[in-house]
């Protein structure tokens, strides 16, 4: 009877820990996705900056200063135009004026030259962009921009 106990225990203890393990390695795959509507983190430290860092997270560019998040509005071709209003943004290009975003304020045009973005053609929305290769939230692999 013992030995059935601890056998039963064992088996218990194994699929505990798998569970465990798969439910971590699920974790990890959807948090490092690119989301829709990439945050772009850019060096804004005034209009003539020389500095051109563009980062997926946060740190600082070349010129020390703290990198700045901005929102994503389109890409064309090797550069990403993003609103200036910061990380929580949900504003979209102004249609009457390519120059400003949704919320009046000024876009700011940076190259992505070495990122990633979605694939999903002229019309995509998705506005990815990603430091690594892999899949959109579309499903379209993600090609980099040469």
């Amino acid at each position: 009877m013992k030995k059935l106990f601890w056998v039963f225990l064992s088996l218990l203890l194994v699929l505990t820990l798998s569970g465990g393990i798969v439910y971590a390695e699920g974790k990890k795959k959807t948090a490092s996705a690119p989301k829709k509507g990439s945050i772009l983190y850019v060096c804004n430290c005034d209009d003539n900056c020389t500095c051109n860092t563009v980062k997926t997270k946060p740190g600082k560019c070349k010129c020390g200063k703290k990198l700045v998040p901005m929102h994503v509005l389109k890409i064309e071709g090797d550069e990403a135009i993003l609103c200036t209003c910061g990380k929580g943004c949900t504003c979209k290009l102004d249609k009457d004026d390519p120059t400003k975003c949704g919320c009046g304020k000024p876009v700011k045009r940076v190259s992505i030259k070495g990122m990633y973005v979605c694939a999903c053609g002229d019309t995509c929305e998705c506005n990815t962009v990603s430091k690594k290769p892999g899949k959109c939230p579309c499903g379209t692999k993600l090609k980099k921009v040469e």
